[in-house]
């Protein structure tokens, strides 16, 4: 008799179960809908109001809080929303990036290049004079590289939003010529701000910029604010070519190819760990701190991609630049040369061999 009360217990408990999991479902995923409306806006400002609306009563009716539950069986309640959840994923991830909006000037232009054996021709390599965030004045760059007179790589962290996340630059030495920055960042339009959120939503496209250190630093320690650390790293010379001719390559598809930048997936330092990965004679780790950005430091720090005769404690306090870029700001000569030397000072000089 036991046995018998037991299965349709078990039986109320599972299909409670499986009840509670859709109804998660239905919630989770209509948050993720009317959000990407939201971000999105298709058509017009009204209509995604309109639609939010329509979808948040649908949602709700779904669950069975209006009239649904007492027209259809649950199975088919589930059946319309998740073919009309189906019909919104089709929607959004047909969204196409694009090449032809009207960009904020710093991201206006995409690098390109022209390569003959070593020798590398970079067009539109930005070199803008910063003096405020709305200030400054623009100038696009054509430079010539010997990939093998690169002598050093650099990642630089730029902490914006506290101590866990931070936006990766890397930057290559070199010993006849101007060191190089590439930085992967949203592609804003004009008078469009960052959002994290709208990140998640493909509201930005991806923009890969190459870069003076005196614009694409100075612009973040001295004009935004931002706490910046300069972090020379150990890497063979082979595969420090190798990583800029994958930032060339990444340049050359972007321009064919654009595409999203994603907050969490497809951003400024899991792009950097891919193309790592990419030409790294040892597959790497993945790890929580490439997501927490912050903390990147850290993770080269274990790899021995730090040099080890500091702490990590020590690396902090040494490779912080803002105390010295400070200091720049009042220098009679504010050159790039300067500024770069600046960034380097009293930190270890890992030669790339």
């Amino acid at each position: 008799m036991d046995s018998l009360k037991t299965k349709p217990m078990l039986h109320r408990l599972g299909m409670g179960l499986i009840h509670s999991l859709f109804s998660l479902f239905v919630l989770m995923t209509s948050i993720w809908f009317c959000l990407a409306i939201w971000i999105q806006q298709p058509l017009c400002q009204i209509f995604s109001y309109f639609i939010i609306i329509l979808w948040a009563i649908f949602a709700l009716s779904i669950l069975g809080i209006y009239f649904t539950k007492n027209l259809f069986t649950r199975k088919i309640d589930s059946l319309i929303y998740l073919v009309a959840f189906l019909l919104s994923l089709v929607w959004y991830f047909n969204i196409p990036a694009k090449q032809d909006r009207e960009w904020s000037p710093e991201v206006s232009r995409i690098f390109s290049y022209e390569k003959q054996g070593q020798l590398v021709t970079i067009h539109n390599v930005r070199n803008f004079d910063w003096r405020t965030t709305d200030q400054y004045d623009e100038r696009w760059e054509t430079r010539t590289y010997n990939l093998d007179d690169i002598t050093g790589v650099n990642i630089i962290t730029s902490y914006w939003m506290g101590p866990q996340i931070a936006h990766t630059l890397v930057s290559f030495n070199f010993s006849n010529q101007r060191p190089l920055v590439f930085s992967i960042e949203i592609r804003k339009e004009k008078n469009e701000s960052f959002s994290a959120i709208g990140g998640f939503f493909r509201q930005f496209e991806l923009s890969l910029i190459a870069a003076d250190e005196k614009d694409i630093v100075y612009t973040r320690s001295n004009i935004r604010g931002e706490q910046v650390y300069f972090f020379p790293v150990r890497l063979p010379k082979a595969e420090s070519q190798a990583l800029f001719d994958e930032y060339l390559s990444k340049s050359a598809d972007l321009a064919k190819h654009p595409k999203w930048y994603n907050t969490l997936t497809s951003n400024c330092t899991t792009l950097v760990f891919d193309m790592v990965q990419a030409i790294s004679a040892q597959k790497l780790p993945t790890d929580y701190r490439l997501i927490a950005s912050g903390y990147l430091p850290n993770y080269l720090y274990d790899l021995g991609a730090l040099n080890h005769q500091w702490s990590m404690h020590e690396w902090y306090e040494k490779a912080h630049v803002n105390p010295r870029t400070d200091e720049y700001a009042h220098f009679k000569y504010q050159n790039s040369a300067n500024f770069s030397k600046v960034l380097r000072l009293g930190l270890p000089e890992e030669y790339a061999k």
